[in-house]
C-alpha cells in the first residue's frame, strides 16, 4: 500500500522528505549526532511486529557502512521522542552504537501519529491491522472522520472504511493478518460472518492456500442468515448517496418488495454520531 507523495502535504512543509530511504543534501544539513539512551521510542508506532532477520541484515549494514538516514525525533522532557526510524534506531542499538545521526524537529501528537503510520506504510512494512488500528487511533484520539484520516495519510476513504471494519473480526483471525498469513483481501470476506464461522474458514483458507476469490465464495455459503438484496428505487437511492455526501460516512440501504426498509449510517466514535444527528435534524 504505497502512498503517493503528492497525498503527504498535509503532514507539513519539509516533513516528507525525512521519511524517505535515501538522504538529501537538506536532511543530511539539518542532521545532529544524538546519544542513543537519549532517545526513547515513539508510543505512537503503529507497528508491532519487527522482523528479526529483517533487523539483523540493517544491522550489519550500520557496522559496516554506519546509519545512512538519519531519524526523526522530537524534544521531550530532558531527552528525545523518536519518530520516525525505530528500525534503524533498533539496530544501531545492536550495533552497539552510542549516537546515531538524527533530525530534531517539534512536532504534535497528530503529527507524530501520522508520521509514524506514513513512513511504515510507505515501506509496506504495516500488517491490514495494523493500519486500521493506527487509522482508529486516530478517529479516537484526535476525532478524525474516516475522510480527514484518508486525507492525512494519502488513501481513499473506501480504503479507510475496509480496514477498520477489520476490527469486527475475532481476535484469532486479527492474529492471522498480523502474522501476515492472511491479507485482506482474504479477511474482508469474512467481516459479520459469526465468530465461529469466521475462524473456522479462516484456518481453512490457511491450510487450503485459498485465493481471495475462493474465500468469497465460501464465506457466502456460510452467511446463510444475510438477506438477499433487494431492488432500490431511483428517489431512496439518491437520498442514500445525499446522506453519504453530506455525512461523510457509510450509508447503507435496504428495501423490502413491500415498500418497508431500513437506513444503516454507520459511525465509529461519539463525535461521528453527533454529527449524524445534527446533520439529520437538518432535514426536520
Amino acid at each position: 500500500m504505497k502512498t503517493p507523495q503528492k497525498k503527504r502535504q498535509a503532514l507539513g512543509r519539509g516533513l516528507n522528505a525525512l521519511l524517505g530511504d535515501k538522504p538529501t543534501p537538506e536532511v543530511l544539513a539539518q542532521a545532529t549526532l544524538i546519544s542513543i539512551s537519549k532517545i526513547k521510542p515513539n508510543k505512537y508506532q503503529p507497528r508491532s511486529n519487527f522482523d528479526k532477520g529483517e533487523l539483523q541484515a540493517l544491522t550489519d549494514s550500520i557496522k559496516r557502512d554506519g546509519v545512512l538516514m538519519p531519524i526523526l525525533i522530537r524534544p521531550q522532557g530532558d531527552g528525545y521522542e523518536l519518530i520516525a526510524g525505530e528500525r534503524r534506531w533498533r539496530a544501531s542499538q545492536m550495533a552497539k552504537l552510542h549516537e546515531i545521526p538524527a533530525v530534531v524537529r517539534e512536532v504534535d501528537d497528530l503529527q507524530a501519529l501520522e508520521l509514524a503510520i506514513v513512513e511504515n506504510e510507505q515501506r509496506d512494512d504495516l500488517t491490514a491491522v495494523e493500519s486500521a488500528r493506527a487509522y482508529k487511533r486516530l478517529m479516537e484520539e484526535f476525532n478524525y472522520t474516516q475522510q480527514q484520516v484518508a486525507e492525512s495519510i494519502g488513501v481513499s476513504r473506501v480504503q479507510v472504511s475496509n480496514l477498520i471494519r477489520l476490527l469486527q473480526l475475532p481476535e484469532a483471525v486479527q492474529l492471522m493478518l498480523e502474522e501476515r498469513k492472511l491479507n485482506m483481501g482474504h479477511a474482508r470476506p469474512l467481516v459479520g460472518l459469526a465468530s465461529a464461522d469466521a475462524i473456522m474458514l479462516a484456518k481453512t483458507c490457511v491450510e487450503k492456500g485459498w485465493s481471495a476469490r475462493q474465500m468469497e465464495k465460501e464465506a457466502r455459503k456460510a452467511n446463510t442468515s444475510k438477506p438477499a438484496k433487494s431492488e432500490i428505487d431511483a428517489d431512496i437511492l439518491a437520498l442514500s448517496e445525499e446522506l453519504k455526501r453530506n455525512l461523510g460516512l457509510s450509508v447503507s440501504l435496504t428495501r423490502k418488495k413491500d415498500g418497508s426498509g431500513e437506513v444503516k449510517i454507520a459511525f465509529a466514535h461519539k463525535q461521528e454520531l453527533d454529527r449524524i444527528i445534527k446533520s439529520l435534524r437538518g432535514y426536520q
